[in-house]
């Protein structure tokens, strides 16, 4: 009996066990489920908040200034290509309206007439009010004001050798401010672009071809010489007469040598 009782009892325990075993296994699976699900929260909590963090941080330092002119951040400058013929590059907000005042505010009392009309096949139409720059910056700008009925009549800004001869420096590309933005008129503008106008006989004056419209604060760059160092007839560019307003315009050659 007690023999019996015995395995009874022994097969009670052993029913006992399993069940007992499971329960505490599902309890610690239970426990260990809900705190991987309080744990993982956290640490998603914490990133996200670390992101966010340095996402405000960055947009912080964008707008943030580095000394007195420079900024905390590099980016890439924006820019349209216009033409490839010639080849033009367009930037959009180059430069801020405070920029392009403080610019103009240095140039008034520095305005003198230009020399530029000095150059074979020149008119006196070529005659604007400029202040040289290297006054102001110790740096090759030219700024000019055209008044209403001014313009520039198309010419090239690289030196043809045939004209004057070898050149030691040559203009290969030029950059222009645009320091005001104009009413009406003082586009500038290339009547050869993509080879059109060429065989009209154009009398370099009138306003045709590719027209870029002043801006505040825009920038312009274009290629008068090819790779190989000859002009690029199509780079022949002028403005046109201001209609209404005044145009502020400044110039930077990019030369493939130093000046002497």
């Amino acid at each position: 009996m007690m023999k019996y009782r015995g395995k009874k009892v022994l097969g009670i325990k052993a029913k006992l066990k399993l069940p007992i075993v499971f329960l505490l296994c599902l309890c610690f699976f239970l426990a260990g489920l809900f705190g991987s699900i309080v744990i993982s929260k956290d640490v998603n909590r914490g990133g996200s908040k670390h992101k966010l963090l340095e996402e405000l941080r960055y947009e912080e330092g964008d707008s943030m200034l580095y000394g007195e002119s420079g900024e905390s951040s590099i980016s890439s400058i924006p820019f349209q290509v216009l033409s490839w013929k010639p080849r033009a590059l367009y930037f959009p907000n180059f430069a801020t309206a405070e920029q392009c005042q403080s610019v103009i505010d240095m140039a008034k009392s520095k305005l003198k007439p230009s020399a530029l009309a000095l150059r074979k096949g020149d008119t006196a139409e070529s005659t604007k009010v400029q202040a040289h720059s290297s006054e102001l910056h110790k740096t090759a700008f030219n700024v000019l004001r055209y008044e209403v009925g001014q313009r520039y009549v198309s010419h090239y800004d690289a030196f043809s050798p045939a004209l004057y001869g070898p050149q030691k420096s040559q203009r290969i590309a030029s950059f222009l401010l645009y320091l005001s933005d104009v009413e009406e008129g003082g586009e500038t503008m290339f009547p050869f672009e993509n080879g059109t106008n060429m065989d009209i006989g154009y009398d370099y004056k009138s306003c045709i071809g590719l027209k870029v419209k002043p801006r505040r604060g825009d920038g312009l760059l274009f290629y008068s010489l090819f790779p190989n160092g000859t002009i690029d007839k199509t780079s022949l560019h002028g403005s046109c007469p201001v209609v209404k307003g005044k145009k502020w315009v400044a110039t930077k050659w990019i030369r493939n040598t130093e000046r002497v």
